[in-house]
């Protein structure tokens, strides 16, 4: 690869994307699906439409509500909240941008005005009333203590009322930036909003082009014709792209977290102890330093470290690589070796991505040594996700992205009603205390009663062990010199741009 970088770099033609240099030109892999947040649910149409548009609240760094939009809310009963929006905040063509609008953007996603994915966040509500020209008031079905976390940054934004179902293709919203232009597979352009309530950014524009390859990626990077990339390349081309004297890589902290699911109905699955046996046989640190580059955070609950609901290492059963103990656990559940060493067999299924691929040959040689022959298939994404949603499975490994941000992503992946197509429990795990605990986090609106009914799934989740989080990548975001004050998130989201100054 280094050979091909050096190669390619030296060919002619070093010429930016773009003629202004206020505008950064910023790599994504893929085009957005859908510039509209009430319908983009894949991550470039919510984190390029997250410039475009404003949610009602942000997430801080330990992934608390904070007001943005709405700047204040309460909730006199379970069944009710009210919120308060802030004067003065005006759409792009100019329109201010009032409770009705919030209105029209919710009950557009519930009432089939839209038919989207992003409405079953929403199911709880039962109607939307508009109090003043800056209240509303939502009236639920059931209590939904995650509610207000679906009309956060990345999940939502508000969209001028009457909207309809091809406002994606001519977005108007109330951020940072304005929409300019978009060609499929090729980029999506957006300027700056002068007028923005929150403070107008420091640069002209960003040209988002599409570069679904990472080692053009990483050669745009290295001419200069592109300024920007965030979490695009892989760790082995980021090594290389660290010497480069025009660039730099900024790395911090992500919320995405890497994990292994069992099917806990598979006979040799069924008894805990096996999949703890799994767990003490993995050395996640070897994987970590090896494929990852150090450049990742061990992993011991799906919600990212420091999250206010995440219970700490000392309340959850730990699994350090310890063969010895893997090997009793065995014993114990009657898997005992056979004469080629071999006391059971498991499949591990994933998709055909090449560092997931790598990790799964290492876990492979890792789970030999306490006689867990784990034979792999790999399989288009296509064909593994219908696998996985099937059922069709001993044990996959996947990632969730932004999901894991909210703690009812226990209840989405592991509560009894949340088997397929209901839900993300794939391995039709059942347990009657984790969901009792679920519905009371659920309705309760007091947030440290609601950790506690957190943590004490996760303490069960910890011992029962239906899937395993293993760790953590980092934030990784290659840029530019000329590019200054670049800060990621933990969301991944690119916020930052907002922020960013770039030299001539």
């Amino acid at each position: 690869m280094l050979f091909s970088l050096i190669f390619l770099s030296a060919l002619a033609g070093c010429h930016r994307s773009t003629n202004d240099p206020q505008t950064v030109v910023m790599i994504i892999e893929s085009s957005p699906n859908n510039l509209d947040v009430r319908q983009g649910t894949d991550a470039q149409s919510e984190r390029v439409g997250g410039v475009i548009f404003d949610a009602l609240v942000k997430k801080d760094e330990h992934y608390n509500l904070q007001p943005w939009l709405a700047t204040s809310w309460e909730q006199p009963d379970p069944l009710t909240l009210v919120i308060h929006l802030r004067d003065g905040v005006r759409f792009h063509d100019g329109r201010p941008l009032e409770s009705e609008d919030v209105a029209w953007t919710i009950r557009s996603m519930i009432d089939g005005t839209l038919i989207t994915a992003k409405g079953g966040a929403f199911a709880s509500v039962d109607r939307v009333e508009v109090r003043d020209r800056l209240t509303l008031v939502l009236r639920l079905k059931h209590p939904d203590a995650g509610l207000l976390f679906n009309m956060s940054d990345g999940l939502f934004g508000v969209v001028p009322r009457g909207s309809g179902r091809d406002f994606g293709l001519h977005p108007i919203g109330s951020g940072p930036f304005r929409f300019v232009s978009a060609v499929q597979d090729k980029e999506v352009i957006v300027a700056r909003n002068p007028d923005y309530w929150a403070g107008a950014p420091k640069i002209n524009g960003v040209r988002f082009t599409v570069v679904p390859d990472a080692i053009t990626s990483a050669l745009e990077l290295r001419k200069g014709s592109a300024d920007l990339a965030s979490n695009v390349l892989t760790f082995d081309m980021i090594h290389t792209l660290e010497k480069t004297s025009n660039l730099k890589i900024e790395s911090g902290p992500s919320s995405v977290v890497i994990y292994t699911n069992f099917n806990v109905n598979d006979p040799v699955l069924r008894d805990r102890r096996v999949r703890q046996a799994v767990a003490f046989a993995m050395d996640r640190q070897a994987i970590v330093d090896s494929i990852w580059r150090g450049q990742a955070r061990l992993a011991d609950t799906m919600l990212p470290a420091g999250h206010w609901a995440a219970a700490s290492d000392s309340e959850m059963a730990q699994y350090p690589h310890d063969v010895e103990r893997a090997a009793k656990l065995l014993d114990e559940a009657g898997f005992h070796r056979g004469p080629d060493g071999i006391r059971l067999r498991i499949t591990l299924k994933t998709s055909t991505d090449e560092t997931t691929r790598l990790m799964a040959a290492v876990l492979q040689q890792q789970l030999r040594a306490a006689g867990i022959r784990l034979d792999l298939r790999s399989a288009e994404f296509g064909t593994f996700y219908s696998d996985v949603t099937r059922g069709a499975f001993q044990m996959y490994a996947l990632r969730w992205i932004g999901s894991n941000e909210d703690p009812d992503i226990f209840r989405y992946t592991y509560g009894s009603s949340a088997f397929p197509p209901k839900g993300a429990n794939r391995g039709r795990y059942s347990n009657p205390r984790v969901d009792s605990l679920l519905a009371a986090a659920a309705g309760e609106i007091d947030q440290q009663k609601r950790r506690a009914d957190y943590v004490e799934v996760q303490k069960i989740l910890a011992a029962d062990l239906p899937g395993i989080p293993l760790w953590y990548p980092n934030n990784e975001v290659v840029h530019t010199k000329r590019v200054k004050g670049v800060r990621p998130q933990g969301s991944g989201t690119f916020d930052y741009l907002r922020e960013i100054t770039v030299t001539q």
